[in-house]
């Protein structure tokens, strides 16, 4: 792997301003693949950094405003591009090959074969940016699919990150006529017979469609409209429908998570914050999981939609000052002295320990009396 700065700048519009400190880091993961990063760091000192991992067809730009929120709170945060989303690479550049396009709204598919590449592009950004270049002690906020994927690479993260917060987690799909097992069933099979990378049905860019009052993401006007006009005027950022690919691979793993020996090995203490109205992911499911989990809780914000760090102040601050209290222990302003209990169970200092090595993980068979069968 390599790592290296890149000469692309982010993309800024009116009433969307950059956090003061951003710098641009690129980052190519073992296939390959390029991903655009971006570190943000607070005036003075730091507490800590949270890495801040995006949901399904999100860029770095449009978490500006929560990174400069977290910065005036004195952490550190660290974010990126997810492989094929914002600015970050779909596939492998080959020598001599001329840079793709940019493709019209709508027309960039949002595809995956596995989960596993994701997993190789929050391998790469801890190894080569993370661990580096941002002051521990670590911290994960992760949105939706990225808190997904935060969950299933939970075993390996454990000896590095002190906390996660996962907001509007994608544990399942929401409720709907359309049983769970039967979508995941029919993205396998369509999988299966090479059918990966056709469409689900045909999308539209985020926030580029509906109104402040019925959109699925949020019910904030000003936010609503500020995330329309980077949708639209930068639309090579953004994605299409997602594939059946992508469906599997989600699924998939979000199957997993019914089964009671994989939550008892979830050692990350970890807050779920839910969305009260969410109609893009089940509330319930993610509360039901972080009941099962024995290190983990809830809370859910009533009537809130699916994109709480985009949602309006009267949501969104709440949900800070519970990011915010939640990371104090591990993660205590600047000039005072955590007196709770240490949850770090990495190796002493001169001690190897690979983040993604097999061999550090921490593995238990215990149950929590809270966890059915």
């Amino acid at each position: 792997m390599t790592e290296h700065k890149t000469p692309d700048g982010f993309v800024e519009i009116e009433g969307n301003p950059a956090p003061p400190n951003l710098v641009a880091r690129l980052v190519t993961t073992t296939d390959g693949i390029e991903l655009r990063c971006a570190i943000s760091k607070p005036d003075g000192g730091s507490r800590g950094t949270i890495l801040l991992l995006q949901g399904r067809n999100e860029t770095v730009e449009k978490y500006f405003e929560t990174m400069a929120d977290l910065n005036a709170r004195g952490f550190t945060v660290t974010t990126f591009d997810w492989r094929g989303q914002g600015a970050s690479a779909a596939r492998r550049h080959k020598p001599g090959e001329k840079a793709p396009r940019p493709r019209k709204a709508g027309r960039r598919i949002g595809h995956i074969r596995r989960m596993k590449g994701y997993l190789d592009d929050l391998e790469c950004v801890v190894k080569h940016l993370l661990l580096p270049d941002c002051r521990p002690p670590y911290a994960v906020l992760a949105h939706s699919m990225g808190a997904l994927v935060a969950l299933v690479a939970a075993e390996q993260l454990v000896n590095r990150i002190e906390r996660m917060v996962l907001t509007a987690p994608l544990v399942s799909l929401p409720d709907s006529w359309i049983p769970s097992p039967l979508v995941a069933g029919v993205a396998w099979i369509a999988r299966l017979f090479g059918l990966g990378r056709v469409p689900v049905k045909l999308g539209a860019l985020p926030g580029a469609v509906g109104t402040p009052a019925d959109n699925t993401l949020t019910s904030d006007p000003r936010r609503f409209e500020r995330n329309k006009r980077l949708a639209t005027t930068h639309p090579g950022l953004f994605l299409g429908a997602p594939t059946f690919g992508w469906v599997a691979s989600m699924t998939g793993a979000m199957k997993r998570f019914d089964r009671s020996t994989v939550i008892a090995r979830q050692a990350i203490p970890t807050l779920f914050i839910c969305a009260g109205s969410d109609r893009v992911v089940s509330t319930r499911a993610a509360e039901r999981l972080a009941w099962r989990m024995r290190t983990a809780s809830s809370l859910t914000l009533p009537e809130a939609r699916h994109e709480l760090l985009q949602e309006r102040d009267r949501y969104r601050e709440p949900l800070l000052e519970a990011i915010d209290t939640f990371l104090g222990e591990a993660m205590p302003p600047l000039g005072t002295v955590s007196t709770g209990k240490s949850y770090r169970t990495g190796p002493s200092e001169g001690e190897k320990s690979p983040l993604f090595d097999k061999r550090d993980q921490i593995a238990t068979n215990s149950t929590d009396e809270r966890q059915p069968a």
